[in-house]
């Protein structure tokens, strides 16, 4: 039995990107054992992948922000012991950072990478035994799964699967009801809180529930007043990363703009409009089984009415 060691700890989306990279290492190496480094965060979800064996987390964020605590030192040191609690035959760091080619040099085991032309950080690449030529151009997901084949030595196949299942995942739910993802980290991937307004109030009288997670209490803010301007929304409480998976698994369908959460709406197989307005869906779109439609792109500004119009091709 083989041990592989995979770096991949943020954002949410890169996390999510890298999940059929590690579903078509169970279907090629089928007795090996998987471990996944990720931010704590994140491990919820990470856990709910059946290929994954065991989870490191990392609280990476945290620990910077709090180097002077003891506390923080301590758990250094435990996640240290964790990473080095055994050897790896092979150790994928996916992520390209300097921080996380530092935890790939931290464990055990031969360690593979993006070359120095290939990633984001282009220093990573010396902490690393192996190094790989992946096209920067290409998307995420593509990028993931070519640098994890030619790692362990196969041949990525044409078979696209993120490993969580929808059905089993969705959560019960009184009535039909539809996501509105409006929160992101990025302020230049915001779509106006008036265009979600106005793409509400056109919704409405479909019979369908409109729920408006949030993350921070600025976005909870936000929620609050566009559900106030709606009437037939929802703000849901906020919860950990696994039972926000299958509050979206349950949804009829899911708009939002370039965030974690589309990218899970889209692994999970539900009818989404990705709205895109700073950055670029052709390397970082939603991708996923299920029927999609995105609007907008790199400094283009999408009408409620666009939105509204993609939404009703892809879930008609």
């Amino acid at each position: 039995m083989s041990d592989f060691l995979f770096i991949k700890t943020s954002s949410l989306g890169d996390v999510i990107h890298h999940m059929p990279a590690v579903t078509e290492v169970r279907r090629n190496r089928a007795d090996a054992r998987i471990s996944w480094v990720v931010e704590e965060a994140f491990a919820p979800l990470v856990r709910l992948h059946p290929a994954v064996d065991a989870v490191i987390p990392v609280d990476s964020r945290r620990w910077r922000r709090k180097l002077h605590r003891l506390a923080t030192w301590r758990a250094l040191r435990d996640f240290r012991v964790a990473l080095r609690a055994q050897s790896y035959d092979e150790i994928v760091d996916a992520q390209g950072l300097v921080r996380t080619a530092v935890m790939a040099k931290l464990a055990r085991g031969r360690r593979h990478g993006y070359d120095a032309g290939s990633v984001r950080e282009p220093f990573a690449s010396r902490f690393y035994d192996v190094r790989h030529q992946v096209d920067p151009g290409l998307h995420a997901v593509a990028r993931n799964r070519l640098l994890t084949a030619r790692a362990l030595g196969y041949t990525p196949d044409r078979i696209l699967d993120f490993g969580l299942d929808r059905a089993g995942l969705a959560a019960a739910a009184d009535a039909p009801y539809g996501i509105l993802l409006h929160a992101t980290a990025q302020h230049a991937k915001e779509w106006p809180e008036q265009s979600w307004v106005e793409a509400g109030r056109m919704l409405s009288g479909r019979g369908v529930d409109l729920l408006l997670p949030w993350g921070t209490r600025v976005e909870r803010n936000r929620s609050l007043r566009i559900a106030g301007a709606l009437g037939q929304a929802r703000v849901p409480d906020r919860g950990p990363l696994d039972a926000v998976a299958r509050r979206i698994a349950g949804a009829s369908f899911v708009i939002g703009v370039d965030t974690g959460l589309l990218h899970l709406a889209a692994a999970l197989g539900v009818p989404l409009v990705g709205i895109f307005v700073g950055s670029e869906p052709s390397l970082t779109g939603p991708m996923g089984p299920g029927r999609m439609a995105v609007v907008g792109g790199k400094a283009a500004m999408p009408s409620a009415r666009d939105v509204v119009a993609a939404l009703d091709r892809v879930n008609p």
